[in-house]
């Protein structure tokens, strides 16, 4: 006899606390109306990217790359991504990784030196702080959208005796309530700071700016500029690409150990990131009627006292957990693909439905999307 624990019995404690606040997490089927998904401009199952795919494979392209980028997994392909995407987006160089989450945790976790300060949105991505964790920076949240927030914080530690760089890290969109970071003001921050300004595009890639370029497109080829754009979303496809001056991708090479350890991407993959970049390009319409939709979606919702956030992103908050979820059920079983959203993704009280606009649906779908919101809101 013992009095140890048995295995797990903490994460079996974890999990029905969860549970009890109704916070508990489970995978779910992909059924009913897109309302959930970011694939933004209908691209991750289109006959553009499906012919794209057959033409890579015709060409002999291998399905995977057999190591790191810096042993044999370097591909031709990885190179014609990577020139294409800094062409496309007006940076220097780019680097291409599997997911928009190795990008950040990499990015976070290697470029801030010991005695640097990374000023961070309060709501920017969970990868975002993974990679902080993982560093030697100091770190320290802003209230979110507030430019005085970064340059009192920044201010504040050059007071105390910081002298090394400022970081300012956010999202030019943020996923959870699809609002825009104040781009320009934050630009003047870092400017009068010596800052570098970090933006995750990862929402608005594709989607906004000319030729998709994303909402810092009028920045491009600062030297204090590094942007993220994901593929798994707006593009369809996967993987993301860190752009920026020559000298973040010769670091990271050098010293990102997510990037280093890591085996390489799809070259596949990377001829499909390409297309992708191409097909957003060469097809503004699909932007444009997305945009369309999202105005037809807002002025549904406005009818019922909801607000709209101006981009594909609408959350509807709910604040109470197990309310959320009754009616998420409620539109799930009347076949609408919408999920709530509890803590700790979104801030404590302010569980949500986050309901996505993409080109998969079209106004018949948002007039009975809508119908069934305003329905499912009052039973619960």
């Amino acid at each position: 006899m013992t009095d140890r624990p048995p295995p797990f019995a903490a994460h079996r404690a974890d999990l029905e606390a969860l549970a009890a606040g109704n916070r508990r997490r489970a995978l779910a089927p992909r059924t009913g109306i897109d309302f959930a998904s970011n694939d933004y401009l209908a691209l991750a199952g289109s006959y553009a990217l499906n012919e794209a795919l057959a033409r890579g494979l015709e060409r002999g392209l291998p399905a995977g790359s057999g190591g790191s980028r810096l042993l044999r997994g370097n591909h031709p392909e990885h190179e014609a991504l990577e020139a294409h995407a800094a062409r496309h987006y007006g940076s220097e160089t780019a680097l291409f990784f599997p997911t928009g989450f190795a990008a950040n945790a990499a990015l976070f976790a290697t470029l801030p030196q010991r005695g640097d300060l990374i000023v961070h949105d309060e709501l920017i991505h969970a990868s975002a702080h993974d990679g902080m964790k993982l560093g030697r920076a100091d770190c320290a949240s802003a209230l979110h959208n507030d430019p005085q927030a970064f340059e009192d914080a920044i201010a504040g530690w050059r007071r105390a005796g910081g002298t090394g760089t400022p970081w300012i890290a956010v999202e030019s969109l943020y996923s959870m309530d699809g609002d825009r970071a104040p781009l320009a003001d934050l630009t003047a921050v870092a400017d009068r700071h010596d800052a570098v300004l970090i933006v995750d595009e990862a929402h608005a890639t594709g989607v906004y700016g000319p030729a998709g370029q994303g909402l810092a497109h009028d920045l491009a080829g600062r030297e204090n500029l590094i942007t993220l754009h994901t593929c798994g979303k707006a593009l369809g496809v996967e993987g993301a690409l860190l752009c920026g001056p020559q000298i973040v991708r010769d670091f990271i090479v050098n010293r990102g150990r997510p990037f280093i350890f890591s085996t390489a991407p799809s070259p596949l993959m990377a001829w499909l990131v390409r297309h992708a970049l191409e097909i957003v390009a060469n097809e503004p319409e699909r932007a444009a009627r997305l945009h369309a939709l999202v105005r037809y979606t807002e002025d549904r919702l406005a009818k019922l006292g909801l607000p709209a956030s101006g981009s594909q992103i609408l959350p509807v908050v709910i604040g109470d957990n197990a309310r959320t979820m009754r009616i998420a059920s409620a539109l799930q079983a009347g076949g609408f693909d919408i999920r709530g959203i509890r803590p700790p993704t979104v801030p404590h009280g302010t569980a949500r439905l986050r309901i996505a606009i993409t080109l998969n649906v079209g106004e018949r779908e948002i007039d009975a999307m809508t119908e069934s919101l305003a329905a499912a809101m009052a039973a619960a």
